[in-house]
């Protein structure tokens, strides 16, 4: 599948262009003035928050999320390696049989894409694309973007509402009243539904999984309950270090599109990595 132009992308581009032209020249001129301090200051934030969101929306559809090399290879006597994801009947090493090729941990296959991606987490219409492990934190900023923005904009429109019922300016009103009512119903359900895109995401980063992992995770703890066991997700370093991993080791960096933290895909920290550094330093 090429990555980029789609049927998806154009509408949420029409979407963003619509709703930053509204914002800027309706509900910021209308309330506080395009001429005045107050107008400017946002006009000028608020634009900040849509490029940051645009940038971050270009580099979510055209960044490579990460593709398994064909040379890729498991090694089983490696010991810097202590988990080995294998088939959950047979228990074989994962190999995939559409791209005939070993599959690393946490690799899955997209039926879209028809490539296995590292580090998957779904495939999103939306940027045409896999969101994995080259572009999950790109991504995850756009959406973080996205909300502030969808937020930001609803109170200006709000604000604009407001002004607009004191002026009583009924001749001015109607002339925009369509603009505001597009623009209500996009807002609304986008703030709500981004917001719990958001706080989903939030919740995967703190674990250190991903959306695919979270749905396998229910069935091992399950499995593991049934059989008197504890399951507990071997990525999961604590809240802090989890974050970092996916973010980046700076906190000022969390929300820009750097990802030169992330590795190779192939290899990834995990819970028992911190047992066996313990218990060597003991």
């Amino acid at each position: 599948m090429k990555r980029g132009f789609s049927f998806s992308v154009a509408v949420v581009a029409s979407a963003i262009v619509f709703i930053y032209y509204c914002t800027v020249f309706i509900f910021i001129d209308r309330w506080l003035g395009l001429m005045t301090s107050a107008g400017i200051m946002n006009a000028v934030a608020f634009t900040g928050v849509a490029f940051m969101c645009v940038l971050n929306y270009a580099f979510a559809i055209f960044a490579d999320p990460g593709w398994v090399p064909s040379s890729f290879m498991p090694d089983i006597e490696d010991p810097d390696v202590p988990i080995h994801e294998i088939k959950r009947k047979g228990g074989d090493l994962r190999f995939c049989q559409k791209c005939s090729c070993f599959k690393p941990p946490r690799a899955h296959h997209c039926r879209v894409c028809k490539r296995c991606i590292l580090r998957m987490d779904h495939h999103c219409i939306w940027i045409n694309n896999c969101v994995g492990h080259a572009n999950y934190k790109v991504f995850f900023v756009f959406v973080v973007y996205a909300v502030i923005a969808c937020i930001y904009s609803l109170v200006l429109l709000v604000g604009s509402l407001t002004s607009d019922s004191h002026n009583d300016k009924q001749q001015s009103a109607d002339s925009f009243r369509i603009a505001y009512v597009i623009s209500g119903l996009l807002l609304v359900p986008l703030s709500v539904a981004l917001s719990v895109l958001l706080g989903w995401h939030i919740y995967l980063i703190l674990q250190n999984k991903t959306t695919i992992e979270y749905h396998e995770g229910v069935r091992a703890m399950w499995l593991a309950e049934k059989g008197g066991n504890v399951y507990k997700h071997p990525y999961d370093l604590g809240a802090f270090e989890n974050l970092t991993t996916v973010l980046g080791p700076s906190i000022f960096c969390w929300i820009c599109p750097i990802s030169r933290h992330i590795g190779n895909g192939i290899r990834f920290r995990t819970a028992y990595d911190k047992i066996s550094a313990s218990s060597t330093s003991k």
